[in-house]
């Protein structure tokens, strides 16, 4: 029979090992909330920049004239605004670090194919509607810039196809119009000519959506584009068969959509591109090889007449970057 003292010390011993027990599961519950309070993700508000995340199309005020460029913000983790920039030249180039506060917002990129070492700034304010504020390029030059959201392009979804159109009659230039004083572009034979680098040519006519057939032929070493609405470049360039195709390659988008595969034939030889573009959607065909299948292009790329993506644009041939001929050009357009 145990003794009062035994009984005693037994509920004493019983008590401790629940007050233990409960102890630890009180802690490891403190310790689950805490852990959890470390890893809640952190929502990005409207004050935080959230109504910045998205694309957006930019007009810089260069003394008067006005250049395209594109922006595109988005969030990165928890709360790091990220993006992709696109100048009046280059291509698109990563923005590691969007820094906003309070409705100002500033970033800086090294400089692409600009001849300084100085990086490029843009620095920002968000307002009710639109983006504005200035860019200071690394030639030291600052112009102030506007910008509006970029729209979607994503409401059609069945196509009906109009008649073909000759776009290049094959006698002379009419239909077509240089963009610099120098007009080099000439033709012979049948073929539309660029001997030498000068001028871009723009067609007179504009267009939305469609489907563009064009064969060129190039020199070694030379580089041309095929910009489609006058805004997204489509590259011919001059570079030997690889494994590893980008965006700056030939049949590439430049600077968004690599092919997925190098179906270049090489210098002196014609090829050919058939291209369709519905809305941002885009397929291209390089000599007989679907190498871009129905991809979204984000923005403009470098060179682009203007950044109104909501608008119908011209087709254009880049002359400035070394001797190039195109011929059969055909597009047919929807209706």
């Amino acid at each position: 029979m145990k003794t009062v003292c035994a009984k005693r010390l037994e509920r004493i011993t019983i008590a401790r090992h629940y007050w233990r027990q409960g102890w630890g599961l009180c802690f490891g519950l403190l310790l689950c909330c805490m852990t959890q309070a470390q890893i809640k993700p952190v929502a990005l508000n409207t004050d935080e920049g959230a109504s910045l995340v998205g694309r957006w199309d930019l007009t810089v005020n260069e003394n008067g004239h006005e250049a395209a460029s594109w922006l595109e913000v988005e969030v990165s983790g928890f709360e790091t605004l990220v993006g992709r920039f696109v100048g009046s030249g280059g291509s698109a180039r990563p923005v590691s670090h969007v820094h906003f506060n309070k409705g100002e917002f500033d970033f800086a990129i090294p400089p692409q194919w600009e001849k300084s070492t100085n990086d490029l700034i843009l620095k920002g304010q968000l307002l009710s509607d639109h983006i504005e504020g200035e860019i200071t390029y690394p030639s030291g030059k600052t112009y102030s810039f506007k910008g509006v959201k970029a729209p979607a392009l994503n409401e059609k979804k069945n196509i009906s196809w109009g008649k073909q159109i000759r776009l290049f009659n094959g006698k002379n230039l009419d239909g077509w119009h240089p963009t610099g004083s120098k007009n080099q572009w000439i033709v012979k034979d049948g073929i539309l000519i660029s001997p030498e680098s000068g001028s871009n040519l723009v067609s007179d006519q504009k267009f939305g959506d469609f489907k563009l057939h064009v064969e060129f032929k190039y020199h070694k070493g030379s580089n041309s584009g095929v910009y489609l609405r006058g805004r997204y470049e489509l590259q011919i360039i001059d570079n030997p068969p690889t494994d590893h195709p980008n965006s700056h390659l030939f049949s590439g988008l430049y600077g968004f959509l690599p092919p997925s595969e190098m179906a270049v034939k090489g210098p002196d030889e014609w090829q050919s591109y058939d291209i369709t573009l519905i809305g941002r959607m885009l397929t291209v065909v390089a000599n007989g090889k679907t190498v871009i299948c129905n991809r979204e292009i984000p923005g403009i790329t470098g060179g682009a007449l203007d950044s109104k993506e909501g608008e119908p644009g011209p087709i254009y041939f880049q002359g400035d970057h070394g001797p190039i001929m195109f011929r059969n050009i055909t597009i047919t357009p929807a209706k």
